[in-house]
């Protein structure tokens, strides 16, 4: 036990989710537990994980939602280890929420070079309905930047997809490839805007950012095949747009990044597949699935081929591979999902109430 990398997680304290002050010191060995000197309360070391008050052990549960990342439905879990299936969608359904708070703390925090982003949605089969998961991805680290999961394929879908991608971004001047839905275009040119001081009373005037440069890739189909393809300029310069595709390693307008990472998301999450019968019930369970079984996986958990560098002469192996996170600058190793799952995501910090 380290005291050091703890915070203290009671919401009424002072110095909560701030680390290496001091207060922190060990309340029992035994039980795994702290406490805080500057309010008195103790908590437990799985406190603010998915881990907290299991009473299974944590490899269990860790194999278990591994199972779950690659694509096992929750039914075959349940019938190997022989656990209720509850028990094993409770699991999930912490991770899940546990895993939403993984992106806001490292992903959304304005650092990252997106250079070009792709977004795009697909749809999503559940008992009775059907819904729709809006996603984007920065294609030189193929980072996953977040999805947004709503019953309708509409602006408002598109427009809190975007914003994620804004939260995520450090430069706004990118290039944006999308396909034919013309909401997407909306939300951009709404979302990328500045506040431009007048110096006079009243609301300030919003420009888009200049840098910001839109193509479409519309196809055109014909019995559910794709007879025809247009890449269009939508903002920009067809000039400026080929010489962005050509530092971030593309030749055209589009959108084949976000798409592969669609496929790998259906066959990484058992309720997406298509025809299959592991069909989920409601959208809680797809947004844990999202955050938790792939979308954080895929980020930190899993090497990318693309992204391999040549490794040093001096060591034995020819590649060496890195995670999307690596590649964005957000981690330096791979991390496992056990790591993942034990990762606190500290507090906002304490503001006294005002008089």
């Amino acid at each position: 036990m380290d005291p050091h990398d703890q915070f203290c997680h009671t919401p009424d304290c002072s110095d909560r989710g701030q680390s290496g002050l001091g207060n922190i010191g060990i309340h029992s060995r035994k039980e795994q537990r702290y406490c805080c000197s500057t309010c008195g309360r103790t908590f437990a070391a799985t406190t603010g994980t998915p881990f907290y008050r299991l009473r299974t052990a944590t490899d269990v549960g860790t194999v278990v939602l591994t199972l779950l990342c690659h694509g096992c439905p929750l039914q075959a879990i349940v019938a190997a280890f022989g656990f209720d299936e509850r028990t094993v969608a409770q699991w999930q359904a912490r991770a899940g929420e546990h895993c939403q708070e993984v992106p806001r703390h490292l992903v959304e925090q304005g650092q990252v070079e997106l250079g070009q982003v792709q977004a795009d949605e697909l749809w999503v089969k559940l008992v009775g309905k059907r819904l729709w998961m809006a996603m984007a991805l920065a294609v030189p680290s193929r980072l996953w930047l977040g999805g947004v999961i709503s019953p309708r394929r509409d602006r408002a879908l598109s427009t809190e997809s975007v914003q994620k991608v804004r939260a995520c971004g450090g430069n706004l001047a990118i290039l944006v490839c999308v396909d034919g839905l013309a909401s997407y275009v909306t939300a951009f040119l709404r979302v990328f805007r500045h506040k431009v001081a007048t110096g006079h009373r009243g609301r300030p005037r919003l420009v888009v950012e200049p840098g910001l440069l839109i193509g479409q890739v519309i196809k055109h189909y014909a019995r559910r095949c794709a007879v025809k393809v247009v890449h269009r300029v939508v903002r920009g310069t067809a000039t400026a747009i080929a010489k962005v595709l050509r530092a971030t390693g593309g030749t055209v307008i589009n959108t084949a990044y976000i798409e592969r990472l669609n496929a790998t998301f259906r066959s990484a999450l058992a309720p997406l597949a298509r025809r299959g019968r592991a069909i989920a019930h409601t959208e809680a369970v797809l947004t844990a699935g999202m955050y938790h079984l792939v979308g954080c996986a895929y980020n930190f958990c899993w090497y990318h081929d693309s992204l391999r560098l040549a490794a040093p002469q001096s060591t034995p192996r020819k590649w060496q591979e890195r995670t999307p996170a690596m590649a964005a600058g957000l981690t330096n190793h791979r991390w496992t999902l056990h790591e993942l799952l034990l990762l606190k995501v500290p507090l906002p910090p304490w503001v006294a109430p005002k008089r």
